[in-house]
């Protein structure tokens, strides 16, 4: 589908297959058998072979493209760094806007060049800091953001006009738009001016993160309007940031990342065409965001293909201006490639992924810190993570050469096939009707769990290495200081402000201009941002204009579903592993009660449910009967519902910080409803300074970052077992 048809035979073809055949018969004296055993088989469905020589690029259309032109293979510009190095941002916000904005200011001191903003998970979903859903949840993984006093105080003193703001923001995009245009403007900058990212990629959540609000159709119409808004009004600013990154985290392959985030692009497009928008007026404005992680040349290739599959798919739109066909992309390295054990491993591995992504041809970049495995960063950290950046911007030379990979066979090769695996899965979800009718009908995102749960059965099994945590592990290892976030303290602030707001403002205009937001939701006329902004300025919360728009949207609720027989087969023979199916049935057969059942909870405003959907489907091949809890539960209402399905062990997955708080809170909740005799255990993104916390508190065991599967169950029965010895004693 990417290949020319092939050449004709000539004497620097044969001599190329004269060299290989050589090189095969010395490797076969070397390795005592056929090369083809070191074929390393991807996640992906890539073969990849031990050698690339000038016949695997037989055919290959994109060789002799140049960048800044279609197909866009080789960079979006013709100059790409040697005439500007890409923008070092990095992503941050924790606690209140106060402290984010002293932490900003610091960043831009020291080198940074653009802000990115992550919001706490009570933002995300819509919440004021005062709701009672979101106690454990305000100020942990990123700002409170309630009002626009609190985003002027985010950016005070950082000039509008002069910088560029990329938002990570889905279900409250409205509202926290609308605050930043009003915020702008009463520092004196008009939305024109305002130059930035806005990520607005509702597809994704529905997918892999689950920070929405509404159903995906009204959740389409809020996409389509923020575009049409910003083509009218914001020039310099970007009106979608369409994110892989999100799913590559949640366990996507490569070539899932590459499929589902152009296939969801296209999504986009074709629902600001139908509010009437040329394509020439925002195509310019789209931008993409990939995760960059391990696989070293395969993610520099994905960029490339990214490039490559975006101009192919953006010709059936028929723009006018070139400018249309390109992709432009921000990146970020991974976060789940880091590792809480031997944490100083990760700056190693960042900084490979920032090389990687470079040399993909990247517009802009955060490098994450050494300890996000376990926390927010520290100043420490970060300053780590930036001068990353500027070493490889001013130490490395690899600005002075646009597209230094272009040529090589192996990369070459590798783009070529993961564009056409890549369109062949586009093509896929095309025939079941579009993006939108894909993720409602679930394909996305049980491919993607099944690909992490497989992953984490690699892991687990030491087929997949990670220095540190499954091989070389140190036996005694140093903590780190790791940034702490006063939950409370926070939450108190953020009340104080907003009553502080609610006393002052205009009672009538605020009922007017959220009346008026109602009615643009309810008749489908209007554009949901132009009111949110009136709304903003008359000082309606987030809160508040979000739920001006539930009245009409209502809220969305996904059904858990769990994968199974994947994690299982992986172990197909492994002696350990029949080991522990034996023995928990063992122990169901001699409690009398059979399987034992474990629900899995997620508690507050945490929708990252990666560990979660890995840890039901696992243990449910391993014998567990498994219930998977619904999203954004209380405590209370995980303990109704533990109570309710008598469950033996309440297993809570946190990956946003809220454990402090929510862990607590289910073991007296489960006290309070007599069933103290359930056990709670806690696994995710725990820092080992908090286990004691924990444990005093009731949790029976805690399950950090890159802790094994089957020492968990293993742990689990152990503890079963026990219950049932103290009860028969």
């Amino acid at each position: 589908m990417f290949r020319r048809q092939p050449v004709p035979d000539n004497s620097s073809k044969t001599n190329t297959q004269s060299n290989r055949q050589d090189w095969e018969t010395l490797a076969e004296k070397e390795l005592k058998a056929s090369p083809e055993t070191l074929t390393w088989h991807t996640a992906e469905g890539i073969d990849i072979k031990p050698l690339y020589t000038a016949e695997d690029l037989d055919g290959i259309d994109h060789l002799d493209t140049m960048p800044g032109i279609k197909p866009f293979v080789r960079g979006p510009r013709a100059t790409m760094y040697a005439g500007r190095p890409w923008t070092i941002r990095q992503y941050a916000g924790f606690s209140t806007a106060q402290e984010s904005n002293a932490f900003y200011r610091r960043n831009l001191a020291a080198g940074q060049k653009g802000l990115s903003v992550a919001f706490d998970l009570a933002t995300h979903r819509g919440y004021d800091s005062d709701h009672p859903r979101v106690e454990g949840d305000v100020g942990k993984a990123g700002v409170a953001i309630d009002s626009v006093e609190d985003m002027k105080l985010l950016f005070d003193g950082i000039p509008l006009k002069d910088m560029s703001v990329s938002m990570t923001m889905n279900g409250a995009v409205i509202p926290i738009l609308a605050s930043f245009i009003v915020a702008g403007e009463e520092q004196g900058c008009s939305r024109a001016e305002l130059s930035g990212t806005i990520q607005n990629d509702i597809l994704k959540e529905f997918m892999v993160r689950n920070t929405y609000i509404y159903p995906p159709e009204p959740s389409m119409r809020i996409v389509a309007d923020i575009i049409e808004y910003t083509a009218k009004e914001m020039p310099r600013f970007n009106s979608i940031s369409i994110s892989g990154y999100h799913m590559q985290e949640a366990g996507a392959t490569l070539v899932q990342e590459l499929a589902f985030t152009l296939a969801d692009g296209r999504e986009y497009v074709r629902a600001a065409l139908a509010k009437g928008l040329n394509v020439d007026e925002f195509a310019g404005r789209l931008s993409f965001f990939f995760a960059i992680g391990m696989n070293f040349f395969m993610e520099a290739a994905k960029l490339r293909a990214a490039r490559l599959l975006w101009s192919r798919i953006m010709e059936e739109f028929e723009p006018k201006k070139p400018g249309s066909l390109m992709l432009r992309t921000h990146c970020q390295t991974s976060g789940v490639s880091l590792a809480e054990q031997d944490p100083y491993n990760n700056v190693i591995r960042t900084a490979y992924e920032a090389l990687s992504a470079v040399l993909g041809g990247t517009q802009s970049l955060h490098t994450n810190a050494l300890d996000e495995a376990m926390a927010l960063p520290t100043d420490f950290s970060a300053r780590i993570a930036r001068n990353t950046q500027l070493i490889l911007q001013h130490e490395t030379g690899v600005t002075k050469v646009v597209d230094p990979l272009a040529g090589s066979y192996y990369v070459e090769s590798l783009t070529n096939e993961l564009a056409e695996k890549a369109w062949a899965l586009i093509e896929e979800v095309e025939n079941l009707g579009g993006m939108t009718k894909a993720v409602a009908d679930g394909l996305p995102k049980r491919l993607i769990e099944e690909a992490a749960t497989l992953r984490q059965a690699k892991v687990d099994r030491s087929e997949e290495i990670i220095v540190g945590v499954n091989k070389f592990r140190l036996e005694n290892e140093d903590d780190i200081d790791i940034l702490a976030i006063d939950n409370s303290a926070v939450r108190k602030s953020q009340i104080e402000r907003l009553e502080k707001v609610r006393r002052q403002r205009d009672p009538k205009k605020l009922e007017e201009t959220l009346a008026a937001l109602a009615d643009v939701a309810k008749t489908g006329t209007g554009n949901l941002l132009e009111a949110a902004v009136e709304a903003a300025r008359a000082r309606a919360t987030v809160g508040e204009i979000s739920d001006a728009m539930r009245q009409s949207f209502g809220d969305h609720a996904a059904v858990p579903e769990v994968v199974g027989d994947i994690y299982g087969p992986a172990y197909n023979g492994d002696p350990e592993y029949k080991t522990i199916v034996s023995r928990l049935s063992d122990y169901g057969n001699s409690s009398g009660k059979g399987k034992p059942k474990i629900l899995v909870a997620k508690l507050g405003q945490d929708g990252h449910d990666r560990g979660a959907k890995v840890i039901a489907s696992a243990f449910g091949d391993i014998g567990f009967e498994v219930l998977a809890g619904p999203l954004f539960q209380t405590p209370e209402e995980a303990a109704d519902l533990a109570v309710k399905e008598k469950v033996q062990v309440v297993g809570m997955s946190s990956l946003a910080a809220g454990h402090r708080t929510l862990a607590p809170q289910l073991v007296e909740a489960l006290k309070q409803k007599g069933a103290e005799n359930v056990i709670v255990v806690v696994g995710g993104v725990i820092p080992r300074q908090d286990y004691e916390y924990l444990l005093e508190r009731g949790v029976a065991a805690v399950f950090g970052p890159g802790t094994n599967v089957l020492d968990a169950a293993n742990s689990i029965i152990d503890l079963l077992e026990g219950k049932r010895r103290n009860a028969v004693a």
